[in-house]
């Protein structure tokens, strides 16, 4: 960038803004005269902070395939995905690298740039030997805002890493504005950090609103208040809902009404149009399953960006954004469902709807979007066995029983197995103590019995998982989320395409690509446009690729990398 043009070999005369600075070695001769530095400089500017986006939006669809991408595409419109793929940057291949794949850990995970064995979020609720079991964001010390409820009193209290809003406000001392939300308090609170502008979650059943805890603030904000009163909630659920398209546009999906998927509760027939006029208990609940959850999602955020005055001053601003509606879809009906497809179809207006706003009000190359999921869904495994395809459904009790039964008739009467979720074993350690029992006997014991049931793939001892290197990717994910003092003592994983679960609808949690493989999608200020890379990337590497656009430190825990390709 500049040439320098020297003529002695022991001068080093610098020369910078007129001031001239010099070096000499005590043995050296006598300097020659002073000898003018020329500087020819490439750029007149090398502005480091050039180009920050004003306002970065973060947008994770929860229990959304890549492959929803590719089936509806005919049907999306231009403004929607449609735009953010064709004006944006597509990471094609993008798959989380642990397990369990659920909505507490995937949101961790896009915003500190690690996984669960670093972050500490290893489920939704998981069992602590102190406590006994724990929910991902509980927070007994708090109280809700805008709620008596206790799903009020929560916080980000158990995430063990920072999050990419926590750096950029440590970055210009908080001049930053951070606000997160979503259908689901995990889902704003995960990704807003320890202490944003503000995270606010959805509260449905009988009141239809969004609050907040005092973690973040001492009162609901004016502007919070004034949309809860506009009570939208009570105006979507009264429209039902109903098709977007002709009936015959939905050839992508299964027939309608079929028996795998679930009704509403109080209805019996899972088929449009949906009329919800006569249900009264928890009325609310039904915006968090239906595409009236986006909209009133979308909404929120743009009240919040203008009562927050995002993206209009010279400090950037983040906005985490969680769609969470998509998620209870999919758990109801199953990836093969009309409603699903729906889903997506009224989820690209609501995208457009978004961009228009920012185009409009935060101008158009000042923004940046990534848009990704929180995990994928697994096929319906009644439906894949209709059409004679590898799946089932796997039932824990029945190895529990010989779990038990095994532990007693080697060790002695006693309750060995303390708890048992998330597919992990956690043993009575202080009973293994008073009894003199190694962990690797009774691990031993209890992994000889696991492995004979035909649903599990394998089980192994925490310790195992810890020690070795893996290769093959389903046992590489278990591993990456395996916390050393939250996880369990041994682990199972389920073969592909089993769950345990009902025979109506879907779940998610496995290491496998239906549950890995998620879209990734930048879009905006510095992003090249309709670019594609199909190698792999990682839900991890979403964090420091935004730090790096936003010129700010990574998150503490971060374990992904920059995707280079972006900034080439």
């Amino acid at each position: 960038m500049r040439n320098l043009l020297l003529t002695a070999s022991a001068l080093l005369l610098l020369s910078c803004g007129g001031n001239e600075v010099i070096y000499t070695s005590q043995d050296a001769p006598p300097p020659p005269p002073p000898v003018k530095v020329e500087l020819v400089m490439e750029n007149e500017t090398n502005d480091l902070m050039a180009g920050r986006p004003k306002l970065v939006v973060g947008i994770v669809v929860d229990q959304m395939r890549t492959d929803y991408l590719y089936r509806y595409w005919n049907d999306f419109g231009e403004g929607g995905f449609k735009r953010l793929v064709g004006d944006g940057f597509f990471c094609s291949d993008n798959h989380y690298s642990y397990a369990p794949t659920y909505t507490g850990p995937g949101h961790a995970s896009v915003y500190t740039g690690t996984t669960p064995a670093v972050h500490g979020i290893i489920a939704n609720d998981w069992f602590d030997r102190e406590e006994g079991m724990v929910y991902c964001a509980k927070d007994n010390s708090t109280r809700g805002l805008g709620t008596t409820k206790k799903s009020g009193r929560m916080s980000p209290h158990r995430l063990m890493s920072t999050t990419i809003a926590d750096e950029l406000m440590l970055s210009n001392q908080f001049q930053s504005k951070i606000i997160a939300l979503s259908m689901k308090d995990r889902g704003a609170i995960l990704p807003a950090g320890g202490k944003p502008t503000g995270a606010y979650w959805f509260i449905g059943k009988d009141e239809g609103n969004f609050v907040t805890s005092d973690w973040y603030m001492d009162t609901l904000p004016a502007w919070v208040v004034e949309f809860n009163n506009r009570k939208l909630s009570e105006q979507y659920v009264s429209q039902g809902w109903d098709l977007l398209k002709d009936v015959s546009a939905y050839d992508e999906s299964y027939i309608d009404n079929n028996p795998y998927e679930a009704p509403y509760e109080g209805q019996t027939r899972a088929a449009f149009p949906y009329d919800w006029s006569d249900i009264t208990e928890n009325r609310y609940n039904l915006i968090k399953g239906s595409p009236h959850g986006a909209t009133i999602s979308i909404d929120f955020a743009i009240a919040a960006m203008e009562a927050e005055e995002m993206g209009q001053d010279d400090q950037p601003d983040l906005l985490a954004i969680s769609i969470s509606n998509t998620d209870y879809a999919g758990h109801q009906f199953g990836p093969q469902s009309v409603e699903v497809q729906d889903t997506y179809l009224r989820l690209d207006l609501e995208i457009k709807r978004l961009l228009d706003y920012l185009d409009a009000n935060v101008g158009e190359g000042e923004y940046t979007i990534f848009l990704t999921a929180d995990h994928g869904g697994a096929p319906v495994p009644s439906y894949m066995e209709s059409n004679k395809m590898p799946g089932g459904y796997w039932k824990a009790q029945a190895m529990l029983d010989d779990v038990d039964t095994a532990l007693q008739a080697e060790f002695g009467k006693g309750d060995w197995v303390k708890n048992y979720s998330n597919d992990q074993f956690f043993f009575d350690q202080e009973l293994m103590a008073d009894r003199n029992v190694e962990m690797d006997d009774i691990s031993e014991v209890v992994i000889s019995v696991a492995m004979k049931q035909p649903e599990v793939y394998t089980a192994l001892a925490k310790e195992e998982f810890l020690e070795q290197d893996y290769d093959e990717l389903p046992l590489r994910n278990v591993q990456r989320g395996i916390h050393p003092q939250r996880s369990g003592d041994v682990i199972l994983l389920v073969r592909p395409g089993f769950i345990e679960y009902g025979f109506r609808g879907t779940t998610h949690g496995s290491p496998f690509s239906y549950d890995t493989h998620v879209p990734l999608i930048f879009f905006g200020t510095q992003i090249p446009k309709g670019e594609e890379i199909a190698r792999r990337t990682h839900i991890r590497d979403i964090a420091p690729t935004v730090a790096r656009l936003l010129r700010i430190t990574q998150p503490t825990g971060c374990t992904g990398e920059v995707i280079d390709e972006i900034f080439e």
